[in-house]
């Protein structure tokens, strides 16, 4: 009755993996040929970190988090 239970029940990881692969795969893919260009990458970087610092001083911001002393 449980013949092969156990290879089936170590079977989902790899079938985890492989979903959670293609998911990103489909999700950014659409970043590959931006990638092949060395002007746009430059640009595409510098959006993302300005994007993480404007966040990052927002959130310091408003939760009153400071670096200097006052």
């Amino acid at each position: 009755m449980f013949d092969g239970f156990w290879d089936n029940v170590f079977r989902y990881p790899r079938y985890f993996l492989t979903t959670l692969l293609g998911v990103f795969v489909n999700a950014f893919g659409w970043l590959a040929p931006v990638f092949k260009r060395p002007i746009t990458l430059i640009a595409f970087l510098g959006m993302i970190v300005g994007i993480l610092v404007f966040v990052s001083f927002t959130l310091r911001a408003m939760l009153g988090l400071s670096t200097m002393p006052v």
